[in-house]
């Protein structure tokens, strides 16, 4: 857990270079992306951040966390997950102004999937949990 917390600022920089330093970075999930899900550039003790593991969205068994592994928004089935390498309608990251930076998601094939490596690293490694015997 406290990796999570030290990797966190650094990978999510990647995503705050292309956002304004004030840029206020949401998750929102649901099939029309209408649930708050969280802060991804929120200090980890802020309430809203979705590394802060004892909030509603760093959680492991809140229903609005992706870290919640069985989860509407954290399993590896579910089409509204990150963590679904086939979802359809995983969480968007918007700015407080609503300018949209992709779909965070595993899905490569998904259209507006955010690319960026040390994100996916964090989606995969540290959000999924996935290790290098799930790919076998």
């Amino acid at each position: 857990m406290r990796m999570r917390r030290l990797l966190a600022p650094i990978v999510l920089m990647s995503l705050c270079a292309t956002a304004h330093a004030q840029a206020k970075l949401m998750l929102y999930g649901g099939a029309d992306h209408d649930v708050y899900l969280g802060c991804l550039n929120c200090s980890d003790t802020d309430a809203e951040s979705v590394q802060n593991e004892s909030g509603r969205y760093g959680s492991e068994i809140s229903a609005q966390s992706i870290f919640n592994e069985t989860g509407r928004y954290g399993s590896r089935l579910s089409p509204e997950s990150p963590c679904n390498p086939f979802a359809n309608d995983p969480p968007v990251i918007v700015d407080q102004n609503s300018s949209f930076y992709g779909y965070l998601t595993l899905n490569a094939a998904h259209r507006k999937a955010v690319t960026d490596g040390r994100t996916l690293n964090w989606l995969t490694y540290k959000v999924c949990k996935k290790d290098d015997e799930d790919d076998e």
